[in-house]
This record gives structure tokens, sequence and C-alpha cells, in this order.
């Protein structure tokens, strides 16, 4: 899992729900199917919410990593 090809990055640090849900859709949608997304998010309601939306929309979640007070996101577009 660590040599994931990341084919578009998103730093959305600070941005507040559900806007982060709202730009990670968006993105997603503008994406191949089997595109990785990488997300940096903020801890707490973000990453609960961001994760738990993107899994409802059927895409894949590679990597859900604590990195300092932020979370990085790893998904599949299906």
């Amino acid at each position: 899992m660590s040599n994931i090809k990341i084919d578009q990055y998103m730093d959305l640090k600070g941005v507040p729900c559900p806007l982060n849900f709202v730009k990670t859709k968006l993105t997603l949608e503008g994406m191949e199917a089997g595109s990785i997304l990488e997300v940096v998010l903020d801890d707490g309601e973000p990453v609960i919410n961001v994760t738990a939306s993107v899994k409802e929309e059927g895409h894949q979640i590679l990597k859900v990593e604590k990195i300092a007070e932020h979370w990085k996101l790893v998904i599949k577009k299906v």
C-alpha cells in the first residue's frame, strides 16, 4: 500500500463541513475510474464525515492515516 500512485491531491485543512465533502465529491466526479485522490482533512467531523460519505458513494478507501493534527485520506474512484 505504501507505493500508491496519487493522481490528484487536495489540502482541505480548515475547510468546514459539509464543504470538504462537496469539494471531494466534485473532484472525484472529474476523475477517471481507478484514479487515486489523496485528501488532507482536519481531525474530528471532517475526516469522519468525508470518509463515511465517500464510502456511501461507492468509492474505495485505500488509507486513512493520522499525520500530526490532520488526516490523510486516500480514495480510489470506482
